[in-house]
């Protein structure tokens, strides 16, 4: 699996999510700054990852989302490429309009910073295909803005579609609507994710929940 990590400044989790992709396929990924305004060939995959672009000023990931980068992944996802955005990633997917909905204040107006527990509500996509529906995993919360909001036309769609691929389970701390962990693009090849599953890769730092996200995605996306 041939994969990139676009990095921004203010981007914090590069090295973390490196170490998850690299441990999962055994490929070192290449870094991409935002001010490329091309892709490396041959991808698999391209990952925004965690951090706080632009110091999160404006909107969480709205600046990001205008970087010159961005063009080439919208391209990437046109063409039927994988992407996965994971907490300011996902933000930025968001403001990009590759995926639904707005990332707003945590309901508590407080930032976030612990574990919490994930339900699977869609086993058959790539980035799932190691977990089973209904099964649940530990992944690390590190946010302010987590708080997925869409309107009800958007929401029902969403549920209609099977497009929400994880959800909380048990306390919805961030206030997200119907408790939504992560959602899907209508192909189910851009995925957008708040809790940080690359932090849980590792026995010695926290355990392996977070793992089968990614064996999953090099399984699926490794030539035959």
């Amino acid at each position: 699996m041939k994969a990139a990590i676009v990095t921004f400044p203010g981007t914090n989790r590069e090295r973390d999510m490196a170490i998850a992709l690299r441990r999962a396929s055994g490929q070192r990924p290449q870094m991409v700054w935002h001010r490329e305004d091309a892709l490396p060939s041959g991808l698999d995959l391209v990952v925004l990852p965690g951090g706080f672009s632009y110091g999160d000023y404006l909107r969480c990931g709205a600046m990001a989302a205008q970087s010159p980068v961005m063009a080439a992944v919208r391209a990437f996802a046109a063409r039927g490429g994988h992407v996965l955005g994971v907490c300011n990633g996902f933000q930025m997917l968001c403001e990009a309009g590759l995926l639904p909905g707005a990332l707003l204040r945590n309901a508590s107006l407080r930032f976030l910073a612990m574990d919490c527990t994930m339900r699977v509500e869609r086993a058959d996509l790539p980035f799932t295909r190691h977990f089973r529906q209904g099964q649940t995993f530990r992944a690390t919360m590190a946010h302010g803005d987590g708080n997925w909001f869409a309107d009800d036309e958007t929401l029902a769609r969403l549920e209609g579609e099977g497009r929400v691929v994880f959800r909380y389970e048990g306390e919805n701390l961030n206030g997200s609507r119907n408790a939504v962990a992560g959602i899907c693009s209508p192909n189910g090849r851009v995925l957008g994710l708040m809790p940080h599953p690359e932090n849980c890769v590792d026995p010695l730092v926290g355990g392996e929940d977070g793992l089968p996200l990614f064996t999953g995605l090099a399984e699926a996306l490794s030539p035959a």
